[in-house]
């Protein structure tokens, strides 16, 4: 049974989730009118049916919301052409995507008016890659591995590469090698935030301690599922949570040291019972993996002050 448990640090919250949650919430409080979000405001089920408990109303299709109607997009962004179905049917939008996935739309965006091919590194069919591909669907093809690299054909224009922001930082190398070697000449931007890489690290100083690694997130949260497969790659048992109530108790047979992370959309408040179990279980030495210090935070929307006036 378990002694020791690793506290991964930082973990949890990134600053564009917390963005993303603080826009929602401040909206919910202040205006009286129905609060549409265009998908899931972040991949996390508790935050979801957090708000979902609140009036907040979720869709996947713009064509939910009423003409008119308030909407919030989530951090993950979305394809210019829903913003501008938006704008012809008057929403009042709330844009609350990540600066850091607006910043590959811009790059995206810009490297299609200059002429080139544009590689997304990305997982085909994430909220975050299909924004990211709407900035120029003719222009854009998704690749996942080294083996969609060689099925591209080769374009008559020059390359340009972007990625999704919360890939695997080791797979996403190996992708971009294969770029390197098939197109040498390609511009390569590697978009993988800050959050992404500090977490991942985290894990992999875990799991050189640990025998089994808990990673708390929802199983469409990109970032939470990376996590878990670093975990593994480094031979190290690991499980995907939602929380308390998805722990296996047989999973700590044999574990003498557990470490103890979450997504970058997790609220910290999901671990403490997680934590609390674990004590109760034995454990008397806790102790924090510490790689980072996050400082960074980003302002609420613009458009939201103008719209709780």
């Amino acid at each position: 049974m378990p002694s020791t448990l690793l506290l991964a640090e930082p973990r949890g919250f990134c600053a564009g989730v917390v963005r993303a949650i603080d826009a929602l919430d401040r909206l919910l409080n202040q205006v009286q009118e129905p609060v549409y979000v265009f998908h899931e405001i972040v991949h996390n089920r508790y935050v979801v049916d957090g708000f979902r408990a609140r009036g907040a109303v979720f869709i996947d299709d713009i064509s939910e919301a009423p003409d008119g109607a308030l909407v919030v997009f989530s951090a993950h962004g979305v394809d210019p052409a829903i913003i501008k179905t938006a704008e012809q049917r008057e929403l009042k939008v709330i844009d609350a995507t990540c600066p850091l996935v607006t910043k590959v739309h811009l790059e995206a965006r810009k490297a299609a008016k200059d002429g080139y091919k544009i590689l997304l590194v990305g997982h085909d069919g994430h909220d975050e890659v299909l924004g990211t591909k709407g900035e120029a669907p003719d222009r854009t093809s998704v690749v996942d591995s080294a083996q969609d690299v060689q099925a591209i054909s080769d374009p008559e224009d020059p390359v340009f590469v972007v990625t999704q922001t919360t890939l695997s930082v080791e797979d996403t190398l190996g992708t971009i090698e294969a770029i390197k070697d098939r197109f040498p000449d390609a511009e390569i931007r590697n978009d993988i935030c800050y959050a992404t890489t500090n977490r991942q690290q985290a894990v992999k100083e875990m799991a050189e301690r640990a025998d089994l690694v808990i990673v708390v997130g929802s199983t469409n949260s990109s970032n939470s599922v990376r996590l878990v497969e670093v975990a593994k790659s480094m031979g190290v048992r690991a499980q995907l949570v939602d929380g308390l109530n998805d722990i296996n108790p047989d999973w700590y047979t044999d574990s003498e040291v557990v470490g103890l992370t979450a997504g970058a959309s997790v609220p910290d408040e999901l671990l403490d019972p997680i934590i609390e179990d674990l004590k109760m279980r034995g454990v008397e030495n806790i102790e924090a993996v510490v790689v980072a210090e996050e400082t960074v935070e980003f302002r609420l929307p613009l458009e939201l002050s103008e719209s709780t006036e």
